[in-house]
């Protein structure tokens, strides 16, 4: 490659020990696509401003097109030598064209082209990311409705509480998931704004059309101020916030696929496609996919830790601190993305150990609650009620029973106001389908909520 195109007012050459202290030429060769698709839409709108003559833009457009085709079968390959993709490029766009090639940046600045770069990137995942996101909730939909009516414990506190519908539970899933989709969308308005028309960070004397290029690269809206367009990094940082919640929401999700898979709780068995073995415990299956997506949501957030930090005292505008910004977003958008594919894949492969839920959902006193609220239909006030049923466990505890197992006589002694249709109420299934406020466990708002998830879905 030729000297650096910066490089007239330089009398000596970079020290190659700087050289590869900062090139990012590594790891920025990502954004090539959008880089040449930003340069195609800044050359036609310096064409249609008179900067560049037909012909030139023509050249110049075929020759971008021909760097594409290059980079994309393989034939031009990045070397560490070259700073950046932008600048590689642009020397490769020379080489090729000739001095038009340097008409090309007329009217913009590397921090107003790297911003563009990264917006389109970012845009283009983010769109992803929703549907990567949209198919674990279709898998989670599709798993809640082949088990609707199956109970399973309810917990608080990690210790039994309620029996809930299992669909219900995942169902909590989907709208964690939901809000995540909500989040990305909210962000991406932030994203889908040009910043090319800002040039370094004042703008440009050139009378070119900033509104051109914006509709060329399906912008909606442009930057409204050129020093904030260069050295803005919020986007990023959102949508990695928005990505830490992700990964939060699949790292619960996974703590309880891996407590669910174990002996002592025996729920479910994990497809042996998504489990490893031991390299010395014959007998392992472990739960490898879903404690390594736990893992890596501590890798996210410290993406958008390292953001933060170095975002908290540049000074405006364009500081060469904001090279850091893209490690942590592309590692990110791979980490997310990739945990969001397999976890949609794993859920279709979960085989339910239907009794064992059963069994476990009537241990640990989970009627309890029931009989206090029979109590209050009886008309007692609920603390007398809550006292009541507390001193009816304490009983079965010190008598190894159950509550369902006690007398009749033994129930009146705790509350006069109980009669034989108590028994009615000690039933599992009648006791989650009782549950039957809006958003609640029973049969109704469960197959009610599996039906909006469907809409929301296919709409």
């Amino acid at each position: 490659m030729a000297g650096k195109l910066w490089q007239g007012r330089f009398r000596e050459g970079t020290s190659k020990l700087v050289e590869s202290f900062t090139a990012s030429i590594r790891f920025d060769k990502r954004l090539y696509r959008y880089d040449i698709e930003g340069s195609m839409a800044h050359c036609k709108m310096l064409s249609h401003q008179g900067l560049l003559s037909s012909e030139e833009e023509d050249v110049l457009i075929q020759g971008l097109g021909e760097i594409l085709r290059e980079i994309e079968h393989g034939t031009f390959v990045f070397e560490d030598s070259q700073e950046d993709v932008h600048m590689a490029i642009e020397q490769l766009l020379i080489e090729k064209v000739g001095e038009v090639g340097g008409k090309l940046h007329a009217g913009r600045s590397r921090n107003d082209q790297v911003a563009v770069d990264i917006r389109l990137f970012l845009r283009d995942e983010i769109q992803g990311t929703d549907e990567d996101v949209k198919n674990l909730q279709s898998s989670l939909v599709a798993q809640a409705k082949a088990n609707l009516g199956v109970v399973m414990p309810g917990f608080t506190h990690l210790q039994h509480a309620q029996p809930v519908l299992y669909s219900h539970h995942l169902m909590a899933y989907y709208e964690m998931l939901r809000r995540d989709r909500q989040r990305l969308s909210d962000c991406l308005g932030r994203v889908d704004v040009s910043p090319l028309g800002s040039a370094a960070l004042a703008g440009t004397s050139l009378p070119i059309d900033s509104r051109l290029t914006a509709d060329l690269l399906n912008f909606p809206a442009l930057s409204r101020n050129s020093i904030d367009a260069v050295s803005d990094r919020d986007f990023i940082i959102e949508f990695i916030s928005a990505a830490a919640l992700i990964m939060m929401h699949l790292s619960r999700m996974c703590e309880e696929l891996i407590l669910w898979c174990s002996a002592e709780f025996n729920y479910i068995e994990l497809s042996e496609g998504f489990c490893t073995g031991s390299s010395i415990m014959p007998q392992k299956k472990n739960p490898d996919v879903p404690e390594l997506i736990r893992g890596k949501s501590g890798r996210v957030y410290g993406h958008l830790l390292s953001l933060l930090a170095m975002m908290k005292g540049l000074p405006l505008a364009y500081n060469r601190d904001l090279q850091e910004d893209k490690e942590p977003l592309f590692d990110t958008v791979d980490t997310v993305r990739q945990s969001l594919r397999i976890l949609a894949r794993l859920w279709e492969n979960v085989t339910l150990n239907k009794e064992r839920l059963e069994k476990m959902a009537l241990s640990g006193f989970s009627l309890a609650t029931d009989i206090a609220e029979y109590l209050v239909t009886k008309g007692m006030g609920f603390r007398q009620a809550h006292r009541a049923v507390g001193k009816m466990v304490r009983f079965c505890l010190e008598e190894g029973k159950e509550l369902e197992e006690m007398t009749l006589q033994e129930f009146k002694g705790f509350a006069s106001v109980i009669a034989e249709d108590v028994y009615t109420i000690l039933d599992l299934k009648k006791s989650v389908d009782s549950r039957n406020s809006v958003g609640g466990t029973s049969l109704q708002q469960v197959r009610e909520a599996i039906t909006l998830a469907e809409e929301e879905l296919s709409s």
